[in-house]
């Protein structure tokens, strides 16, 4: 079973992952955004009916989303390691995003699958989200 701190410090590292990945889509760069995704990773679009795969397909993805300059917020999360270089990220979010002539709330579920990459740095390794169904 895991320490209490240890599971606090394993929180703040998915949030500092989060942020960094939704201070991205704010830059209204698909480039910047895809390069957070790791060469491989394997993408379920909440706006989209096509699965993705790899940097490319996650980029073209991105043109489009990211025109309705959205910005994200968890709601509800929870955080499992696996190993010291991989863990999900998954529970519930806001979106707001343009919407024809205001903006509005999409509400979705979401699950990240991070992974540190040979430099060490944090990547995607997947990530699915889908509009919370009523």
């Amino acid at each position: 079973m895991e320490n209490t701190k240890n599971m606090e410090g394993n929180l703040e590292i998915a949030r500092e992952n989060f942020k960094k990945w939704n201070n991205l889509l704010k830059t209204g760069d698909p480039k910047k955004v895809a390069d957070l995704y790791s060469d491989g990773a394997t993408f379920l679009p909440t706006l989209s009916p096509k699965f993705k795969f790899g940097q490319e397909e996650t980029e073209g993805y991105f043109e489009h989303f990211l025109q309705k300059h959205p910005s994200g917020k968890v709601t509800e999360e929870k955080v499992q390691f696996t190993d010291q270089s991989h863990y999900l990220h998954s529970g519930l979010y806001d979106f707001e995003v343009d919407d024809k002539t205001a903006r509005s709330i999409v509400q979705a579920r979401f699950t990240f699958l991070w992974g540190k990459d040979e430099k060490g740095e944090w990547k995607i390794l997947h990530h699915h989200s889908s509009v919370l169904p009523k």
